[in-house]
C-alpha cells in the first residue's frame, strides 16, 4: 500500500492458538457469565474518564491508603459536587469503598477489584 510514494509496511497480528489450548478465555479461564461480564464492563466504563482515573491514583498514592473527599477536589480542579458524582460512580463500580465519618466521606481503593481487572487484561 502506498501513500505519497512511501510504501507502508504492516506488522502482522500475532497468531493465536487454535484447538484445545485456545478454548478458555484468558479473562477467567472460561466463558464469562452475564453477571461477571456486567461487573467487568461497569468497572472498565468507570475507568473511561480521566478525572476518575486521577481520583483513583490520588487515593491509591495516599500514605494512609484512603482519602477524604475534601482532599480530592483541589488536585483534580473540579467542584465538590462533581468529584462526589465521580466518586459515586467509582463506588458503584466496586473500585473504591466509601466510609462516612461525620460530615466527610473517606474513600479507599478495593485491591481485589484491581486484581480482577488486571487478570482480565492479562492475555498471556
Amino acid at each position: 500500500m502506498c501513500h505519497d510514494g512511501v510504501m507502508a509496511v504492516r506488522t502482522p497480528l500475532p497468531i493465536r492458538p487454535t484447538g484445545a489450548d485456545s478454548c478458555c478465555s484468558p479473562l477467567t479461564g472460561g466463558i464469562l457469565d452475564v453477571e461477571a461480564a456486567g461487573h467487568l464492563a461497569q468497572a472498565f466504563k468507570a475507568l473511561g474518564d480521566p478525572a476518575r482515573v486521577r481520583l483513583l491514583s490520588l487515593i491509591a498514592a495516599s500514605a494512609s491508603g484512603e482519602a477524604c473527599i475534601c482532599d480530592l477536589t483541589q488536585p483534580v480542579g473540579l467542584s465538590q459536587p462533581t468529584v462526589s458524582h465521580h466518586m459515586r460512580l467509582l463506588v458503584e463500580a466496586g473500585l473504591v469503598t466509601r466510609e462516612q465519618r461525620g460530615k466527610w466521606a473517606y474513600y479507599a481503593v478495593v485491591p481485589e477489584t484491581f486484581r480482577q481487572l488486571s487478570s482480565a487484561l492479562n492475555l498471556d
